[in-house]
């Protein structure tokens, strides 16, 4: 299993004070350290947590994912940067966190070209979307490498054999038409494990309950613990 690390809200720590500290090259130089296999950063439109200068600044990353919407500046500055891999993602700005899939289906034009012009660079493109049939068609066709499945209601469910087996379902499915899946959101070390146990699924991205976790035991070993856990599993 692949485990990127997203290290979002060491900026958002840094952001409330607008302080030149917690330093973001810092954090991913440890996450590598820690067993991480990837950076993920989402530059946000509103720059509420990244800024344009870590860009600059994680450049040393090999495996940098960058999470960016689906808009005409952020695509170009994602082509000029070409990072190892792009995952497209909806955003909304009164948005607390990202609250569903991106909806390819309705937006199937406009995605296709901006994953049109990620790919006239060396671009892993992924889309971050629900485990939905319609939706994982339409990825294929805008000519996505991967999906991301989000997998956020299942994080927030009680209950959760319904939302795991939409998952299993859509993986499956996803995998079966030559599509890499990878998934993410809401995911810790409670509930992680059920999903890191479904085969089509080779990586996951964790960032919130990783750094929430590194208050108490630190970023290193918050990081070696979920990176023992999957391997346990696997």
């Amino acid at each position: 299993m692949h485990l990127g690390i997203n290290i979002d809200h060491i900026a958002t720590l840094r952001e409330a004070r607008k302080e030149n500290f917690p330093s973001i090259p810092q954090a991913a130089r440890v996450a590598l350290a820690s067993g991480a296999d990837s950076i993920t950063i989402h530059l946000r439109e509103d720059r509420r947590h990244i800024q344009d200068y870590d860009l600059k600044d994680l450049q040393f990353v090999e495996k940098l994912n960058l999470e960016i919407a689906s808009e005409d500046d952020m695509i170009e500055i994602a082509t000029q940067l070409a990072p190892w891999a792009v995952c497209i993602v909806p955003e909304k700005r009164q948005e607390i966190t990202t609250e569903g899939g991106l909806n390819i289906v309705d937006r199937f034009e406009r995605i296709r070209g901006h994953i049109d012009r990620l790919k006239t660079k060396p671009i892993i493109v992924s889309v971050f979307i629900e485990a939905d049939k319609a939706q994982i068609n339409a990825a294929k066709a805008a000519g996505a490498n991967a999906i991301e499945i989000h997998t956020g209601a299942y994080a927030r469910a009680t209950e959760k054999t319904q939302e795991l087996q939409k998952i299993k379902m859509g993986a499956e499915y996803a995998h079966s038409i030559g599509l890499k899946v990878h998934a993410g959101h809401g995911l810790d070390t409670q509930n992680v494990i059920a999903i890191a146990k479904i085969p089509q699924i080779t990586e996951l991205n964790i960032g919130f309950s990783i750094v929430a976790n590194a208050i108490f035991i630190g970023l290193g070993p918050a990081i070696k613990q979920m990176k023992e856990l999957l391997q346990t599993e696997s």
